[in-house]
């Protein structure tokens, strides 16, 4: 039998894994499909788009809920800092609850709704609403699910485009693996500003990164999974902020909440949350590439392992010339003459390290990956949401 993330695929399905396993094992391979399918469509993302983001008066809502609300997050900042148009990251579940503090009706809006089954009660109401609620709204629907509501739903519309991820981006599991990582390269491709070509050539380096990185960290992370902790912190700044949010819900999600993960920022950690720590407490500083953002991590990292106090603090991320702090998992180099990656380029490759911790912490611990909570406590696409109407209100 073939091996996968160092355990036979035979193993992987007693341990009630080989779903989330294979999801995150074949994300290289699905982020290839990607780009051959966004580059065949580039002329309909063109035509739908024309020049909504050179329009200082539009308004961009990146929206999803949980990890997907994530996705937005991870790319915002960077997107906003590229147009003239105003691109936002607002979680699907807060704009169902307050939309007056975020939508005009008088403003062009362009609703990005991230929905791995794209049938999640809140992003079918959010696309609902905008309708309700802007005079002027469009929409384009980022989703894995050919049989997904938020795609069927508006099949044919002029006011709509949606894409379609590649076969097997639909994870199985009960986390969102390679789902999560295929939208936000997605939308990266998408809606980002540099030359086509170059935004595709990003990507084919991200995925041989990534390919190269996985046997290599498949063995570590498993060993560090087994360390005994009971708390898991991730830090993160800039468009790793978001990052470290959603690593840390993978932590939970899979480990069925027994291990309890938290985010933070490095500057914010002091203020307040480093009082968590203690002696079953692993840290995981994830690294910028820009020399001041380092600068501040570093300093943390180094004042954390002074203190003592956590079990392990470690540093994930592109390592610096003469850097003090290596990284604890070998990065892959670029081929020579290769494109530079920035951060929120380089998220996919980093979440793909914290979805090997988590897999493997969840296993460590005698759960199912595939299923963490066979009580359904919490399910792989939400239920029990009641949306009601702002309409009468």
């Amino acid at each position: 039998m073939t091996s996968l993330l160092q355990r036979e695929r035979g193993e992987w399905q007693r341990l009630g894994g080989l779903h989330t396993a294979e999801e995150i094992e074949h994300q290289p391979a699905i982020w290839r499909a990607l780009a051959t399918m966004l580059d065949a469509m580039q002329a309909r993302i063109d035509d739908f788009l024309g020049d909504w983001l050179q329009q200082p008066g539009n308004r961009v809502i990146l929206a999803g809920a949980g990890s997907s609300a994530y996705i937005g997050e991870m790319a915002a900042d960077t997107l906003n800092a590229g147009w003239p148009a105003d691109v936002r990251a607002i979680a699907s579940t807060s704009l169902l609850t307050h939309p007056e503090l975020y939508l005009r009706r008088e403003q062009p809006t362009l609703l990005v709704s991230f929905g791995r089954s794209g049938n999640s009660p809140e992003s079918l109401a959010t696309v609902k609403l905008l309708r309700e609620f802007v005079d002027r709204p469009r929409f384009l629907n980022i989703t894995c699910n050919a049989d997904g509501a938020l795609l069927n739903g508006s099949a044919g519309r002029a006011d709509t485009l949606n894409l379609l991820m590649p076969e097997g981006s639909c994870d199985r599991g009960f986390a969102m693996t390679s789902s999560l990582s295929t939208m936000l390269l997605a939308a990266l491709i998408t809606l980002g500003g540099d030359p086509w070509s170059e935004r595709l050539a990003k990507l084919s380096q991200l995925a041989d990164m990534a390919q190269k990185a996985m046997p290599d960290w498949a063995a570590s992370l498993r060993t560090l999974a087994q360390t005994p902790v009971q708390r898991i912190v991730y830090l993160g700044s800039g468009p790793q902020e978001a990052l470290a949010k959603e690593a840390a819900l993978k932590v939970l999600e899979l480990t069925s909440g027994r291990v309890m993960a938290v985010s933070n920022t490095p500057l914010g950690f002091r203020h307040g949350p480093k009082s968590m720590l203690d002696s079953q407490s692993l840290v995981v500083v994830l690294r910028s590439r820009g020399e001041v953002a380092r600068s501040y991590e570093r300093d943390l990292v180094e004042e954390l392992r002074r203190d003592g106090v956590a079990a392990r603090v470690l540093t994930l991320g592109p390592e610096g010339v003469a850097e003090s702090l290596p990284a604890f998992l070998p990065v892959p180099a670029l081929a020579q003459g290769a494109l530079a990656l920035d951060d929120v380029w380089l998220i996919p490759l980093w979440l793909m390290a914290a979805q090997l911790l988590a897999l493997n912490k969840s296993v460590a611990l005698g759960l199912t990956p595939d299923n963490p909570f066979p009580d359904g406590m919490v399910n792989r696409v939400v239920q029990g949401v009641t949306i009601h109407s702002h309409a009468s209100r």
